[in-house]
């Protein structure tokens, strides 16, 4: 009866504006080619947009006089305003935007050939077309995604100069942030399974290190991190050594861990329409609520032309209402990437709790291109909230428009971490195995700095780490930045070192000086220590770091262990594929016998992989001789 009488009052304010809701139904096709479009975002003021079929047609429910939106991707936005008449017939204009030559096979064959003119110029031809097309030797490639879409490949990643041979008696100390970032292993096996090479700048060493479990001891006492080294022979250089530095945050039990505040921020612009992106984002952030416990509490936010709050903070047991809400999202429109952090934060804090776990969980392709979008607009805003005391957890989705660069410095910059998440096998691993490490800080600002003794130590270089770099001085700067430290993560780095005495082709030599002391002596100490490792980190609700340090003995020279082998065995994959002026005599046949001796137990399967993929890229590394070299 209450149901009834709310429609009766519905209709008799409807009856009384002398307004009558309408269906309106159309067409939309290319203005000049006149072919129909598939996926256009149509929307009205009055309802929930729809997407039009792969003919191009369109219905929605609309009243006289409201405004009708039209976006689609590669076409200018068109509004139409509602008049009497039911049935429109929409064109919507290209954007003119060159792209490559390409062969296109839809549903019956089409003859490559030259285009020009919109990205989209064969939108609504290709239903359901999937692949990729990669010109040899040139790096733009076409991308035929989803239904009725072509794109150009636009993923962005940003390159660097790998680290060098350094001198300690130029530079003693080696400073770094720790970083628990896996994106880009997972990116990589993505490319190395279809069938592709990664882009050089996609590989990050320790990103693809740090992606795997090693076995560690917990902390002691009230120590939130721990810290093992290890030093033996390089495997890719038999004069060299390699130093492995290792640190273990403390595990907690999932009843013991602080109750969170999170807000989902959630992509559901139209470039997340495919498959691999925002229906992989419901399934992966549905694995995530059911973690939730009921003393937690979410909240949703999205952003496509705008942000939206789709859901006010919510708590743990509430899990059918929160599903529901993320299964009804659906993708379209432009994407205001930096509108959606802004909301996001607000709601985090306006629920924010103080011996809690605060976090932002935001799930994207990075391809921001409304408002604050640049990498330095979101480098500004993400230092401006990270003083908030709300963390932040980054997942990645998809291909061919990816911005790997951008998602990687919200990360960095944001006190967070930053996974790439390509199938629910992956989810699975973010939200489920390691549920703790991604979404719960054990320490906060962690930094690593290293001292080399060069009475041992005639050159060093750090493997990888390039983007988390720090002066000297930053180590003891509280104002610094360092990386965050999950429940039970393990940050592994590896030196590279070439003792006194070793003669390497890996550096270079310069003539004595005349004017200044000559620095290249011998170095009389009476030291057995090789090197002194520090680490820096503060709890997570504290704003002092604490320091704990250990010493390395130079005489400490040991067979490797299981885990360092098979962290051996992932460097060296990551400086091939890079084709790394430090590769040595890494080799591909060493890489993979090393890893299949230190799998392990292995339970999840990943260390297998590991090798399947190694595989893949040696294969694909001797096809690609010509282009690689």
């Amino acid at each position: 009866m209450k149901r009834l009488l709310i429609i009766c009052m519905v209709l008799f304010a409807i009856v009384a504006n002398g307004q009558s809701l309408i269906e309106i139904k159309g067409t939309i096709t290319d203005k000049y080619s006149k072919d129909p479009l598939a996926g256009v975002f149509v929307q009205s003021t009055k309802q929930k947009h729809v997407l039009s079929n792969e003919k191009g047609e369109f219905s929605i429910s609309s009243f006289k006089g409201d405004t009708l939106r039209f976006e689609f991707l590669g076409y200018k936005t068109l509004e139409y305003v509602v008049k009497n008449e039911e049935s429109h017939q929409i064109s919507l204009q290209q954007l003119h935007t060159a792209i490559d030559e390409v062969a296109v096979v839809a549903y019956a064959p089409v003859a490559k050939k030259n285009l020009t003119g919109s990205v989209s110029a064969l939108q609504g031809r290709v239903a359901g077309v999937v692949g990729a097309y990669n010109s040899v030797g040139n790096s733009s490639n076409l991308m035929i995604r989803g239904i009725g879409r072509v794109e150009k490949n636009t993923e962005s990643y940003k390159g660097f100069d790998e680290n060098k041979f350094i001198s300690p008696l130029k530079e003693a100390l080696s400073t770094f942030a720790a970083d628990v970032d896996v994106a880009s292993y997972n990116n990589v096996k993505r490319f190395l399974n279809q069938g592709t090479l990664p882009p050089v700048d996609a590989v990050r060493v320790e990103e693809m290190i740090n992606y795997f479990q090693y076995d560690m001891p917990s902390p002691k006492g009230d120590n939130p991190v721990a810290i093992k080294t290890e030093l033996a022979t390089s495997p890719w250089n038999a004069k060299h050594q390699l130093l492995r530095i290792s640190l273990k945050a403390k595990d907690i039990s999932k009843d013991n861990l602080p109750a969170s505040n999170f807000v989902f921020l959630i992509d559901v612009s139209g470039s997340m329409y495919d498959a691999n992106k925002l229906p992989l984002v419901k399934s992966s952030l549905k694995l995530l609520v059911d973690q939730l416990r009921d003393t937690d509490k979410v909240a949703i936010v999205t952003y496509a032309g705008n942000a939206q709050v789709r859901l006010e903070s919510t708590s743990g047991d509430q899990k059918m209402k929160i599903k529901e809400i993320i299964d009804g999202l659906e993708a379209g429109g432009s994407t205001a990437g930096g509108d959606g952090l802004k909301m996001a934060y607000k709601i985090a804090r306006q629920n924010f709790l103080k011996d809690g776990n605060n976090r932002i969980v935001m799930a994207t392709d990075g391809d921001f291109n409304v408002g604050a979008s640049s990498d330095s607009d979101m480098e500004k805003l993400i230092e401006r909230e990270r003083e908030s005391g709300v963390n932040i957890s980054i997942l990645g989705y998809g291909m061919g428009n990816y911005k790997d660069s951008k998602l990687e410095l919200l990360a960095n910059k944001g006190r967070g971490n930053y996974a790439y998440i390509n199938d629910i096998s992956e989810a699975r691993k973010a939200m489920i195995s390691e549920f703790g490490g991604t979404m719960f800080t054990v320490a906060k600002d962690v930094k690593i700095q290293v001292e080399f003794n060069p009475k041992y130590v005639q050159y060093y270089r750090l493997v990888g780490y390039e983007n988390r770099l720090m002066e000297a001085e930053d180590f003891n700067n509280d104002k610094k930045v360092g990386g965050d430290m999950g429940v039970g993560h393990v940050v592994t780095a590896i030196y590279d070192i070439i003792p006194v005495g070793v003669k390497s082709e890996e550096v270079g030599n310069v003539d004595p000086l005349k004017y200044q002391e000559n620095k290249t002596k011998t170095v009389s100490n009476y030291s057995t220590e090789l090197a002194t490792v520090k680490f820096r980190y503060k709890d997570p609700q504290g704003e002092k770091s604490k320091l704990q340090e250990q010493v390395v003995l130079y005489n400490e020279l040991k067979p490797m262990s299981e885990d360092f082998n098979f962290a051996t065995a992932v460097a060296e994959l990551g400086m091939l594929l890079r084709n790394s002026s430090h590769k040595q005599q890494a080799n591909f046949d060493s890489l993979i016998q090393r890893a299949k001796k230190s799998k392990g137990k292995d339970d999840e399967g990943y260390r297998a992989e590991f090798i399947k993929i190694a595989e893949n890229a040696k294969a694909l590394m001797k096809s690609n001789d010509l282009v690689r070299n």
